[in-house]
């Protein structure tokens, strides 16, 4: 939630500044979607917010249980939170629309497709779940690998991709070139169902509907690592698994990219990057466990606390209120508080400022114990 609310400092922009920095080109790289192959650290909030929906899952299932809820309202209430979340993210990306914009690709509709299929599958045994997870994946992956690949006379141009871009694959892995591909070809038909201001031809990130699934099984990577915290095994022990298992993820999801058997795409949420990116989110969690609860260093970690403890909230407020007071800091206190280290860092120090106003607003939330769910 923080490197989200962090996008409104433009980091990236201080590479645009300053080329020829290496610093900054990393910071640039890392503040940004790749434009295919690959993972930034912006490419994990997605995966990460995700599997944290995973991971909570198990806390949240056990305190209904103890408040005596029965399985039949508690399904109401994940497919009422799966409907909440599919809708709310539309709304959210119709903000600048004249009329509904009907998507699925956004980080709470994708969550939301996949929810309530997570609450059954944390009822069922393990077993089942490996079996589920691996359908997921394998069968995601089968199903690009049938699709026809884009032929040599093939017009990118006609689906927003440059004919010479240079993320073009050949071979095998054309089955997974931007909007050339199986989730395209869904959603040409299945975005075309709802009504549209134009015809829906390609999106020009080449983000699609069809990721919920592969987004379930990050969602699943979550669940486990959940039930595994839950768990009365000792906090060391927990420790080390984690990271254990981030790794042989992280080697995994690498192996199939290596042997050129499924690339490391989040736009189109290949097998491959559900389990490299679900790797190193679970050594990201990992590290935070090892810091938090083995080595009982808590007190640094209360700013992140505070945005943690209202996510939707801060999700909202990153999507409506930007702008707004973006506006009202340049209104009122003026575009010279934010230029005493020059240009170019004009925009991240106003949007450091930016993310100051939401923290406060949030702490104030927070010392209130206001906490929005859904």
């Amino acid at each position: 939630m923080f490197l989200m609310l962090a996008e409104a400092m433009r980091l990236w922009t201080l590479h645009e500044a300053f080329p020829a920095s290496r610093l900054w080109a990393i910071v640039a790289y890392n503040t940004s979607h790749v434009p295919w192959q690959g993972c930034s650290l912006h490419d994990l909030i997605q995966p990460a917010f995700s599997f944290l929906v995973g991971a909570a899952l198990p806390f949240s299932i056990a305190s209904r249980q103890a408040r005596g809820q029965t399985f039949g309202r508690m399904l109401l209430h994940a497919a009422w939170r799966s409907l909440a979340l599919i809708f709310l993210g539309i709304f959210l990306r119709s903000l600048a629309r004249p009329t509904t914009y009907w998507t699925f690709e956004d980080t709470l509709t994708q969550i939301g497709l996949g929810y309530t299929f997570l609450f059954l599958i944390a009822f069922a045994r393990l077993r089942t779940q490996v079996l589920v997870f691996s359908v997921l994946l394998v069968g995601f992956w089968l199903a690009f690998a049938l699709y026809p690949a884009p032929g040599p006379d093939f017009d990118y141009t006609k689906v927003g991709v440059p004919a010479d871009w240079p993320h073009l694959y050949s071979g095998f892995l054309s089955h997974f070139n931007k909007n050339s591909n199986l989730s395209w070809a869904f959603d040409v038909r299945f975005l075309n169902l709802f009504p549209r201001e134009q015809p829906f031809l390609f999106n020009s990130g080449g983000w699609s509907t069809l990721s919920f699934i592969p987004t379930l099984a990050t969602m699943m990577l979550g669940l486990w690592s959940g039930e595994w915290l839950k768990s009365t095994r000792t906090t060391a022990g927990k420790f080390k698994a984690l990271v254990a298992a981030g790794v042989v993820l992280v080697l995994a999801g690498l192996v199939l990219q290596w042997l050129h058997i499924c690339p490391i795409v989040k736009r189109i949420w290949t097998s491959s990057y559900t389990l490299y990116s679900g790797g190193l989110v679970v050594l990201m969690l990992a590290a935070f466990y090892g810091i938090i609860e083995v080595r009982g260093w808590r007190r640094w970690c209360f700013p992140l606390l505070v945005i943690g403890a209202n996510s939707i909230a801060v999700y909202v407020m990153s999507w409506t209120m930007e702008e707004f007071v973006t506006g009202a800091l340049m209104r009122h206190v003026g575009i010279g508080a934010f230029s005493w280290l020059g240009p170019a860092f004009v925009p991240v120090l106003r949007g450091a400022a930016v993310v100051l106003v939401f923290w406060s607003i949030l702490y104030w939330m927070y010392r209130r114990k206001i906490f929005v769910r859904i």
